[in-house]
Order: structure tokens, then C-alpha cells, then sequence
């Protein structure tokens, strides 16, 4: 069967250790609240297979590569409504899983990633689960707690609504074609917090702000939030990298209270 032809626009690397490929499989469904599942950017399907096998998931597989899908017509058990030619970015999950919850699975685009996981932010209340390779600095600025020089914007906002753990590093020789940089594979689980006890809203913007400007500390990266009353409080001593996530909902109250 012809091969699919990795495709630099789309951030294509197919991995080809089938173990990895196992131990990454093996790693998802761990919650075990959830029996519906999609797979993003299968490739060739490396992943593909042995999520069929699983008994426990039915598997949604969506790509934005025609050749894909079309290989993995071919080659897999997957029927036409559970592969979808399409951009993951931009599917409604909501009606794809009828409001139901869900994992998400992937040997991710690397220039997607990210976005990947704030489309995931979006339907936190469904997505229960997400187990994906990533580009390993990116891994581990999402998976580090506060103190980390990488621990940033994607850390605080992912970490608040999931427990992140950084599972393993996988070497460059195991992709076709391989990329330059070291892989890493991240597990993210629904942790029980329903909704932030602060204006969400203004959580998102006071992390920006801070990261931002990171090298500052607080009192001047968000010297536009800050009012007298609450000038002389420590927290805007720190930098933002120093501010765990009930740190930031503090101050979002803090800052909120004082308007």
C-alpha cells in the first residue's frame, strides 16, 4: 500500500516505534469516566490500530490530510461516520459527541499543539482526558508548577481545570521524517473544579498581562489593575512565575474587590 507523504505545512512527523505508539495508547483512558473518543492527526494510523483494539472506547479519527483519510480507509476497521476529513480546530465537538463526555488522543501537529489544547479548554466540561505527543518544551512549560523558568500563560489556564502529568521523552529518530527537536508525550485529566471562585474573564487577562512581561514583577506588569487600596499588598512583589494558580484566582478576587 503506498505510503503517505509527510506534509511540512501541516506539522506532519509520523511516528514509527510501534512501543511508543503502544505506551501511549496504554496511557490514555486512565480516568476511566469517558467511552467515546477522538484521535487528531492520525497519520498512518500508528495510533489508530491499537485504539481500535480497545474495547472500552469507541474511536472518532479526524485529519485535515485527504491522504490520510484515504489511507486509513484503506487500512483500518474505521467506518466512514467515525473518519472525518476535516480541521479539528474548527469541528463542533458538542454535536459530534451529543453532549457527551470525552477523550482526545494524538500525535499532534506540532503547529497546532497549543491551540489543540485551548479548543480543549473550551469543552472542558466534556473533555474528561487528553494524552498527546508534543514538541518537549512545549510538554513541559504545560506539565511545570510554579517556579518553573517555562511555567507561563498555557501552564496557569490548562493547569487550573487539569491535573498535568509529563508522562516521557521520545528522541527524534522515531518520527519519519524526524523533526529537530525532542518529543514529549503529557496526560491532562479533568480535575473537580466546575468553575473558577473569581471573574474568569479577568483571571485570563491579569495572566496575560503578567506573562506578558514576565521579567517584571507584578506591581508593574499590571500597574493598570492596581488601586490604592491594595498598592502595598506583597503579591506584586512577585513575578508571575512565582504565583500558583489559587495564587492567581487570589488576586483576581484581590484586584476585583478593590475596583
Amino acid at each position: 500500500m503506498k505510503q503517505v507523504k509527510a506534509k511540512k505545512h501541516l506539522g506532519q512527523h509520523f511516528l514509527t516505534d510501534i512501543a511508543i505508539a503502544l505506551d501511549t495508547v496504554d496511557a490514555f483512558g486512565k480516568s476511566g469516566n469517558f467511552s467515546k473518543a477522538i484521535e487528531v492527526g492520525p497519520g498512518m494510523g500508528v495510533l489508530t490500530k491499537p485504539l481500535l483494539n480497545r474495547d472500552d472506547l469507541e474511536l472518532f479519527v479526524i485529519d485535515i490530510d485527504t491522504e490520510s483519510v484515504e489511507f486509513l480507509k484503506e487500512d483500518s476497521t474505521l467506518d466512514e461516520t467515525h473518519l472525518i476529513e476535516g480541521d479539528f480546530l474548527k469541528i463542533d465537538l458538542n454535536q459530534l459527541f451529543q453532549g457527551e463526555k470525552f477523550g482526545i488522543i494524538g500525535n499532534f501537529p506540532y503547529n497546532i499543539s497549543t491551540q489543540i489544547l485551548f479548543k480543549t479548554l473550551e469543552y472542558k466540561d466534556q473533555a474528561m482526558e487528553v494524552v498527546g505527543m508534543f514538541q518537549k518544551e512545549v510538554a513541559e512549560r504545560i506539565a511545570s508548577p510554579e517556579g518553573s523558568k517555562v511555567y507561563g500563560i498555557t501552564s496557569v489556564l490548562l493547569q487550573a481545570f487539569y491535573d498535568i502529568e509529563y508522562l516521557f521523552t521520545v528522541d527524534e529518530h522515531v518520527f519519519n521524517p524526524p523533526p529537530k527537536v525532542k518529543s514529549a508525550v503529557i496526560r491532562l485529566k479533568r480535575n473537580d473544579v466546575a468553575a473558577l471562585d473569581c471573574d474568569e474573564k479577568l483571571f485570563k487577562t491579569l495572566i496575560k498581562s503578567a506573562f506578558n512581561q514576565r521579567r517584571k514583577t507584578m506591581r508593574n506588569s499590571l500597574k493598570p489593575f492596581i488601586k490604592d487600596s491594595i498598592k502595598d499588598n506583597e503579591v506584586f512583589n512577585k513575578r508571575p512565575e512565582q504565583i500558583s494558580v489559587q495564587g492567581f484566582i487570589d488576586l483576581t478576587n484581590l484586584i476585583q474587590e478593590a475596583k
